[in-house]
């Protein structure tokens, strides 16, 4: 695999890092070695100035990520659900400072709803389908889905998929707000790079003290929610980002954004 990872790989273009799962023979079932490596590729980039935003993705056009390894799961302990190694990883990728875009090109069911809907976008190829299927294994989501699910698509039809396990496609998760985009499958990598491409023409540090009062601030109230907006804002004000953009736009050209 590409950087030297068994089961991942990863790819550099244009300012956008793509991590692709790659366990086809197990529909990128998600394991401890898949856990690893997720977490590592997140460390390369974290400082790689040259990346902007990452995309993760699935090997094939079967599956994005179609659960956890239930040859794994099936020997977890309650000291395991305790320390959740998975629901960390996934909290890391929603606070990651970078944008994060899940391009969802297959099954995204268990933990890879789960890893899709800890990214800030999901773009769906009409193929994709969605779910929480895990109290058919007599368990529950344990890696943020009971959380992040309501939060994106309501209580209600949260719980109705939680507690039936059912599978919904790519329109549906688009209708209830799960997914930003649906696409042809043939067309998923040019509409992911798009999103891509236009994120990355804006000011750095906009995006990500945007990302931090959208998802600190839907985690309290509103006037909580306004503090943390009015402190960015503070911040941004005084960036030479915040010069470089109002200046370019007054001279009518294209910004320099350097970050700072």
């Amino acid at each position: 695999m590409a950087g030297g990872y068994e089961t991942i790989s990863t790819a550099v273009d244009g300012g956008v890092a793509t991590i692709t799962i790659d366990r086809q023979e197990v529909r990128n079932a998600l394991n401890g070695g898949v856990m690893r490596e997720l977490r590592a590729a997140l460390d390369e980039f974290r400082d790689d100035e040259s990346v902007g935003l990452v995309v993760f993705t699935g090997a094939g056009e079967k599956a994005f990520v179609a659960g956890a390894d239930i040859s794994e799961l099936r020997e977890r302990t309650p000291l395991d659900a305790l320390s959740s190694g998975l629901q960390r990883l996934f909290d890391e990728i929603e606070g990651y400072e970078k944008p994060t875009i899940a391009a969802v090109n297959g099954y995204a069911l268990g933990g890879g709803c789960e890893l899709a809907m800890a990214c800030d976008i999901r773009i769906a190829a009409e193929s994709a389908k969605f779910g929480q299927p895990e109290v058919n294994l007599s368990i529950i989501p344990g890696a943020g889905g009971t959380q992040r699910l309501s939060r994106l698509v309501g209580k209600g039809k949260a719980t109705e998929l939680i507690l039936t396990g059912e599978a919904i496609d790519a329109e549906e998760a688009h209708r209830i707000g799960l997914v930003s985009k649906v696409v042809p499958q043939e067309e998923l990598t040019s509409a992911v790079g798009e999103m891509a491409s236009s994120i990355l023409k804006k000011g750095p540090l906009a995006i990500r003290l945007a990302k931090i009062a959208v998802s600190r601030g839907a985690e309290t109230d509103q006037d909580t929610g306004m503090l943390i907006e009015r402190l960015a804002q503070a911040v941004l004000l005084d960036s030479e980002d915040k010069r470089e953009g109002t200046s370019a736009f007054l001279e009518k050209r294209e910004p320099d954004f350097r970050g700072r």
